[in-house]
């Protein structure tokens, strides 16, 4: 019995250590279970902890905000609402020049802003065709496709290639209704491959009532309402497209003029176009360009009536050359006399260290020298129009303790003929 005892105790002494050791590792085991399953618990609190702060940090406003901007743009596509100045618009708008640098100095910009609507008016024979003939030669410069809407029927080729329009490219449509005409214009913008259209003339396009009635019927706003249809449907794909509509427009006396000082002349095709257009330009035929008894051509004035760009009511004076088009040579010598880059004494000139006698001298010798020309038109560019832009940054952008604060620039809206015609008085 003894024996027994002495046995038992023996085994259950060399059994203890390994009960002990297995006791120890069962009780790391669930120490480690614990202790995970707390850093779980931790992390998951954390992960909500900083969803909840960054909701909490979000005010109300702004999360009714962001939630319309998400089902706006699920709706509508990406890029149907923005933010203004985080969007990567580009800052600078294209343009095409208008053919005439004075005139491209006076838009503010270098010339007519692409995607946009232009109106030029003016009386008879004052070089409005002329001037939108000259877009169109500078547009296919830049490799554009060009389209001519000849509502008038009176378009002279020989002219268009005089001023330096490539009648080759030149897309041309003689309509024989008002809808025919603004649908056919609404297609090619559409299509995003044309870069200038022009349209001559707005008091030229007749509607298909007016057509189908009999001399002397009254048709009521008829043109109005077509002009009005035609901008609210082609304002967008213009945008889109990037491509500058001309409109060309008549004037007629204004009979009911009441008090002094208000407007006695007003254009055609309703008021529509007045409010759609960016740059409206008023040309004016003001004096006659003889040679000894010979008119050769016309002085007109350019009076820029609306601009969306810069500020308005800046004229522009060139000369017009009777089937030639704007005479650029003149326009270089007259600014390069006023920069000092060209100087005179009496009837002699002085540019680069030579010294050349009469105005009509220095014509013939800029229009064969061109890298002359050239020369006297990019330092012009250069002082004129770098000049402007720095003003503007200046004007729109304060620098307050490093900081830049962009200012407000107040559009002008209120460009119509009353304005004009106040204005003047």
């Amino acid at each position: 019995m003894a024996r027994l005892l002495r046995n038992a105790s023996s085994m259950r002494r060399s059994m203890f250590p390994q009960m002990q050791e297995y006791r120890r590792g069962s009780l790391e085991t669930s120490t480690q279970l614990r202790n995970f399953a707390t850093a779980t618990r931790g992390k998951k609190k954390t992960k909500s902890d900083a969803s909840d702060s960054g909701e909490e940090s979000m005010s109300k406003k702004d999360l009714a905000l962001k939630l319309a901007i998400d089902q706006i743009t699920a709706s509508f596509g990406k890029g149907s609402i923005m933010w203004l100045g985080r969007s990567v618009s580009p800052r600078h708008i294209p343009v095409v020049s208008t053919g005439s640098f004075t005139l491209d100095v006076a838009l503010g910009i270098g010339g007519l802003p692409k995607g946009r609507v232009v109106e030029i008016y003016g009386p008879e024979a004052s070089g409005k065709t002329t001037l939108a003939l000259h877009v169109i030669a500078e547009a296919q410069k830049q490799g554009g496709y060009c389209v001519f809407v000849d509502a008038e029927h009176a378009l002279d080729p020989s002219l268009a290639e005089a001023i330096g329009v490539n009648t080759q490219n030149l897309l041309l449509s003689q309509p024989d209704s008002g809808e025919q005409a603004l649908s056919l214009v609404d297609t090619l913008i559409r299509s995003g491959s044309v870069d200038v259209v022009v349209v001559d003339s707005v008091a030229a396009l007749v509607p298909k009532g007016e057509l189908d009635g009999e001399m002397g019927d009254a048709h009521m706003a008829m043109q109005a309402r077509l002009m009005s249809q035609a901008l609210r449907k082609l304002s967008h794909s213009l945008s889109l497209s990037q491509t500058i509509l001309i409109f060309t427009n008549q004037v007629r006396a204004k009979l009911n003029t009441f008090g002094f000082g208000g407007p006695t002349e007003v254009t055609c095709g309703g008021n529509a176009l007045k409010f759609y257009a960016s740059v409206r330009l008023n040309i004016r035929r003001t004096a006659l360009v003889k040679k000894g008894e010979e008119t050769v051509g016309s002085q007109v004035t350019v009076k820029i009536v609306k601009n969306k760009h810069a500020p308005p009511f800046k004229t522009a004076v060139f000369e017009l050359e009777f089937g030639k088009g704007i005479a650029r040579d003149a326009e270089l010598i007259e600014l390069g006399c006023k920069h000092k880059l060209i100087r005179q004494a009496a009837a002699y000139f002085y540019i680069n260290d030579k010294t050349i006698q009469g105005k009509d001298a220095l014509k013939r010798y800029l229009s064969t020298n061109v890298t002359v020309r050239d020369e006297l038109e990019t330092k012009l560019r250069e002082k004129l129009l770098d000049i402007e832009s720095d003003s503007e940054k200046e004007s729109t952008t304060e620098t307050v303790d490093g900081e830049a604060v962009e200012g407000v620039a107040a559009a002008s809206d209120t460009t119509d003929e009353e304005a004009v015609a106040a204005v003047e008085a």
